[in-house]
């Protein structure tokens, strides 16, 4: 094996591991998402957060079924997301959108991470991708707000770059 073709294997070995890895929580802090928060409707494929009012599709676009073991995260770009959410009838709602910023943020279990969010409400979530959300960058017309849920933390990208989606409904 040439060292290209070594240094491939190893790549391709450490992304399957870490598509794997657990996730890990630390005990001694308070949960932020905890399950008693959520109402989880599994037949119907969404989630009522308690505190915030919002009802979020339990499933990240692209993955289905009862805990999201179906299919794999799609991404897309800032205005295929907008439009995916907007197009959406899912559970017989018309009125699914992106969320804002604020509203994806309250998704983060900050005691957890790796993925940084509550897996029991949420099974299946991925670290892997970052996830966008309606807000734009106010400084910079080309960038928008999106929450890694590796972290949990918030960063902007560039519009046409492409991130997964997971649509909400109601507030604002």
């Amino acid at each position: 094996m040439n060292s290209i073709s070594q240094a491939m294997f190893f790549l391709t070995v450490l992304c399957a591991s870490a598509s794997t890895a657990a996730q890990t929580c630390q005990p001694h802090i308070r949960a932020t998402a905890p399950d008693s928060r959520y109402t989880v409707d599994a037949a119907q494929g969404t989630v009522l957060d308690t505190k915030t009012g919002l009802m979020w599709k339990r499933c990240a676009e692209g993955q289905s079924g009862t805990d999201c073991s179906t299919g794999t995260v799609a991404t897309y770009t800032w205005g295929q997301a907008l439009s995916r959410a907007a197009g959406s009838a899912y559970a017989g709602y018309t009125d699914w959108r992106l969320p804002n910023i604020k509203e994806l943020r309250s998704l983060v279990e900050e005691k957890c991470y790796h993925p940084a969010i509550n897996l029991t409400v949420f099974p299946n979530a991925t670290f892997l991708n970052k996830h966008w959300s309606s807000s734009s960058n106010a400084s910079y017309s080309d960038l928008a707000w999106f929450v890694h849920f590796n972290s949990g933390n918030s960063y902007n990208d560039y519009r046409d770059y492409r991130s997964a989606v997971r649509l909400v409904r109601g507030g604002q």
